[in-house]
């Protein structure tokens, strides 16, 4: 049913939007090395492949350009565990498709920076930024995230965030942060443990992101481990992890008609 409801609104926006030039950007981390136990283990990170690649074909399928932005404007790198066919369930081809787009577009390959994503900022109708423990060593510190998070904010442009990305609200103070009060989702507690414990097989600096989100005031929902889960309040989509991409592209792609009938009016 999920399924037919999405198919049901990318056939709707292609038939909206296939004559506009409209854009979504992606921000994705650049980071490729993450510290764990206060320095004393590496372990190689980045952006996790379907929460990029799952959003991209929703946007894409739906009639949007996309562009993509990245600290220093350098390429992104994929975290191999991403890679593992455990995250895509009954989406193998899916896979083998954005295996093949990370190594042969042009447009992945060659990202602007944020500085130049900040110029540009009025040109997107909607932001998305994936998942994945890269951004929590990068992006996370990188005082451009507040900027364009508020432009889009301040806009009620469709702002979009990933599993581990929600927790780059926290990157707006909070006498200034628009989200304050949102209903939010975000990777959960339990499954924060299974990933430094299982996975990683290490604790990274900057994790309890549920609790940050709700310290700083947001209204934090879950659902279990590995569910298909994402939670809309207004303009801002926020999903819970490598496993609820069909959830994310169908309240995302409501967010951008939302938007897209406002702001023809």
């Amino acid at each position: 049913m999920k399924n037919i409801t999405l198919i049901s609104i990318i056939m709707l926006f292609t038939t909206y939007c296939s004559s506009q030039s409209k854009k979504i950007l992606f921000v994705m981390s650049a980071e490729d090395t993450i510290q764990l136990n206060n320095g004393s283990k590496l372990r190689q990170t980045g952006v996790f492949l379907n929460e990029f690649y799952l959003a991209y074909k929703s946007v894409t399928d739906a009639g949007y350009k996309v562009e993509f932005a990245t600290p220093n404007g350098i390429q992104s790198t994929i975290d191999y565990e991403s890679k593992n066919d455990n995250y895509w369930k009954d989406k193998l081809e899916i896979k083998n498709e954005a295996l093949v787009f990370i190594d042969t577009s042009t447009q992945f390959k060659n990202p602007i920076s944020l500085d130049k994503a900040i110029k540009r900022k009025a040109q997107y109708s909607g932001l998305i930024i994936p998942g994945g423990q890269g951004l929590m060593v990068d992006l996370i510190y990188d005082k451009k995230i507040p900027i364009l998070l508020k432009h889009f904010a301040d806009e009620k442009k469709p702002t979009g965030l990933i599993c581990h990305a929600p927790i780059l609200i926290t990157t707006i103070p909070k006498t200034e942060n628009p989200y304050i009060g949102f209903k939010v989702n975000a990777v959960s507690p339990l499954e924060e443990f299974v990933i430094e414990k299982f996975i990683m097989k290490g604790k990274p600096k900057n994790r309890k992101i549920a609790k940050t989100l709700r310290r700083l005031g947001l209204k934090y929902k879950r659902r279990l481990p590995k569910a298909n889960f994402a939670v809309k309040d207004r303009h801002l989509v926020t999903s819970q992890n490598p496993y609820s991409g069909d959830a994310f592209s169908i309240l995302f792609l409501q967010a951008l008609s939302e938007y897209t009938i406002i702001s023809e009016k």
